[in-house]
């Protein structure tokens, strides 16, 4: 093979992944670095910003905003995993049982989602609303008191964050399970493993990259989230995605909020970047 030969195909694979690296490059790190410089300045909008390289705007955006930070975490974390004990008997079911049927199940599943997210929150807002048709009709029959109401408090969060998550988790756990070899279930029934045994020592090992998937899929989303707690929470169901789009919007506090944005978006990765630990980069893919 000639050099120019050799050179050519040493080329071809950064030529292929040049329209990719161009489009990281515009929209994923030039944005970050602005976001960093922007962390970093002090002024306001009147008189402008300046790059003066305050760091301390990161001890003060957790002094003061720790409550929310921490609220966002625990929401999201109670309704990734109630999303994935809703889920996971679904998918079972799908993929061992679905039949002919599976892609019509799905299907059915993500259906709801094809209205916009906006509409089905604002939705959740009219059913769980204190006169509403549901805490309404258990008010006039008496099954509720009159002072009973669901609307800005935590649990109202939790239902429309997990609401949004149900087919997030829900594919992912249905590729890994889809994908569990039927002969390795066969052989633990062969040797006289009961349901309950061949479940958990074969099923949901062999799961657990999906799992992982639908973990990572549904947390980013509703830690991140804040619009289910505009919507549906109320001044003490605040979360961390209100307060960066209330000093980004409102208070036009551009240094606070890309500081809270980022501190926020460095503890989800590290999150992500444990994964390699436990599964493996390959596997991640294959179920996400």
């Amino acid at each position: 093979m000639s050099v120019g030969a050799r050179l050519r195909r040493s080329i071809v694979p950064y030529l292929l992944s040049l329209p990719a690296g161009l489009w990281l490059l515009v929209f994923f790190l030039i944005p970050l670095l602005t976001i960093i410089s922007v962390s970093l300045m002090v002024g306001n909008p009147v008189e402008g910003f300046n790059l003066t390289w305050n760091f301390d705007v990161y001890p003060d955006a957790v002094s003061q905003y720790a409550t929310q930070y921490g609220r966002s975490f625990l929401y999201g974390g109670i309704s990734t995993l109630i999303a994935l004990v809703v889920m996971y008997p679904v998918a079972y079911w799908i993929a061992f049982h679905g039949g002919r049927h599976k892609s019509v199940l799905l299907f059915l599943i993500l259906l709801p989602f094809f209205v916009s997210f906006v509409i089905r929150i604002l939705s959740w807002q009219f059913i769980l609303a204190d006169e509403g048709i549901v805490l309404g009709t258990l008010k006039d029959i008496g099954l509720l008191g009159e002072g009973v109401h669901v609307l800005s408090t935590p649990g109202a969060v939790i239902a429309g964050l997990t609401y949004d998550a149900l087919p997030f988790m829900a594919l992912p756990l249905y590729v890994s399970l889809e994908q569990i070899d039927r002969a390795h279930v066969d052989a633990a029934a062969d040797l006289y493993a009961n349901a309950r045994q061949r479940f958990l020592r074969v099923i949901l090992p062999l799961s657990a990259p999906g799992v992982y998937a639908g973990i990572l899929l549904v947390a980013i989303t509703n830690v991140g989230d804040y619009l289910s707690a505009s919507i549906l929470g109320g001044p003490n169901t605040t979360m961390i995605g209100n307060v960066i789009q209330t000093q980004y919007v409102q208070n036009s506090n551009y240094p606070l909020a890309s500081a809270l944005a980022l501190m926020l978006m460095t503890t989800l990765l590290v999150g992500m970047f444990l994964y390699p630990r436990t599964f493996g980069t390959r596997r991640l893919q294959e179920y996400t």
